[in-house]
């Protein structure tokens, strides 16, 4: 069973021995016909596996409480995977959130699950349906990388402790100068070296020259000497090796390593770690001006838009951009002196007619009340709305006005044709 690929010999891993066949199939597709690496490989299988475990309780096959590592998958046959629907990959992604699993972690996984169905479906034709179609999880949020600046840099190298320095201070200087990952540095050898560039095999075993600035070449020369002055190298292809074993140091002891150079630097407890030190190789290019092509390719990305993360952290050029702004030398203004108690202008306070608030459009007066009584469209109602209607000082006269107009031109006629009716009635 492989749970882990070494770094040191990526193309040796253990046999598949404990997952159903078909997954088995689908990691040699992707072995040997997608030409994934095998840490690619190795991540496909750990996420499957865990998935057909759930699967197994979900069945009813295996106690609920039964330890992960015990149960058995290689019964699962191709017609129990026809069985699954999309309603299991929804509950399998919701236990993957109630297991503390973070929105990369669960979108790696629904990513696992797609490759594998849509291989059962196209590629081999043993599912009628592919249970994970049109299921999206959505683009996690990506969030800046931590970095330390450059002074944090600076007194991280300046306070190493250790019984093989040069050893780790040449690691240090190779992980905030040329932003390599953490396996990329344990695989070098000596002779990925050319005159000042070193070859370094990145993701998908592409290699990749970046050259090496003067402090890495002056790192490297002190720590060669030391190194060949070794009474037990046992592996002399390796670059870093172990004092005490002569043999190539792991990735975990690198990062123990790291992580005890920061506890000296006094930068432990923040989250640093040997990939937040490739961030600060990164962020620090970029802060000196290097262009964004150039450091896709020190950095090894297959797309520019994983490198453009870098771009948001450049707080130099934040600052001038807020520094450009037209009133960014706009003094602060004090409070100009005012009356006491001094009625606001838009009361109409202290303008006795309102001319204030005439001045401005403004009145007192409320909207018009329905007279039911008549018909809306009539000269009498209209004036039966302004009898209704209370009006401020300055609109009142405009207003007694309006209405004497309405009944001297249309009630008063009202009135004289009431009279003509009642004659003609006798």
């Amino acid at each position: 069973m492989s749970s882990y690929i070494d770094v040191v010999h990526p193309e040796r891993h253990a046999p598949y021995l404990d997952i159903p066949d078909d997954v088995v199939d689908y990691l040699h597709y992707l072995d040997f016909v997608k030409l994934r690496s095998p840490r690619t490989v190795n991540g496909y299988y750990l996420d499957l596996r865990g998935f057909f475990r759930y699967m197994m309780q979900r069945w009813q096959r295996v106690a609920d409480d039964t330890p992960p590592e015990e149960i058995d998958l290689t019964g699962i046959t191709t017609a129990d995977i026809r069985t699954i629907t999309k309603h299991d990959i929804f509950d399998f992604l919701d236990h993957a959130r109630s297991a503390d699993n973070g929105p990369k972690a669960r979108a790696r996984k629904l990513s696992a699950l797609k490759g594998f169905f849509n291989y059962m479906c196209t590629q081999v034709n043993r599912l009628p349906a592919n249970p994970t179609e049109n299921i999206s999880l959505g683009s996690p949020a990506r969030a800046l990388p931590k970095y330390l600046t450059r002074d944090e840099a600076v007194t991280l190298l300046s306070n190493i402790q250790s019984d093989f320095y040069e050893r780790d201070y040449c690691i240090l200087t190779l992980f905030l100068n040329c932003g390599m990952r953490l396996a990329e540095l344990v695989t070098i050898d000596m002779g990925d070296f050319r005159d000042d560039t070193i070859r370094i095999v990145g993701k998908g075993s592409k290699e990749r020259l970046v050259y090496l600035n003067d402090a890495c070449l002056d790192a490297l020369q002190r720590y060669k000497k030391v190194r060949t002055s070794l009474p037990n190298l046992v592996d002399r292809d390796a670059l870093f090796v172990s004092k005490r074993t002569g043999k190539r140091l792991s990735a975990r002891r690198i990062e123990q390593i790291v992580a005890r150079c920061l506890q000296s630097a006094g930068l432990s407890g923040r989250g640093f770690s040997p990939h937040k030190l490739r961030h600060t190789a990164a962020t620090l290019m970029y802060q000196g001006g290097v262009d964004m092509l150039a450091l896709k390719e020190i950095l090894g990305h297959e797309n520019v838009s994983t490198t453009q993360i870098y771009t948001h952290i450049n707080r130099e050029q934040l600052k001038k951009a807020v520094a450009a702004s037209p009133l960014a030398t706009q003094k602060y203004v004090e409070q100009k002196p005012s009356a006491p108690d001094a009625p606001d202008p838009d009361d109409g306070e202290g303008s006795p007619d309102g001319s204030e608030r005439q001045r401005r459009g403004k009145t007192d007066c409320q909207p018009p009340r329905r007279a039911r009584c008549l018909p809306r469209s009539t000269p009498a109602h209209r004036a039966e709305k302004f009898h209704r209607q209370p009006h401020c000082p300055a609109c009142q006269p405009q207003a007694e006005k309006q209405c004497a107009h309405i009944r001297k031109q249309r009630i008063q006629p009202i009135a004289q044709q009431s009279r003509r009716t009642a004659l003609r009635c006798h």
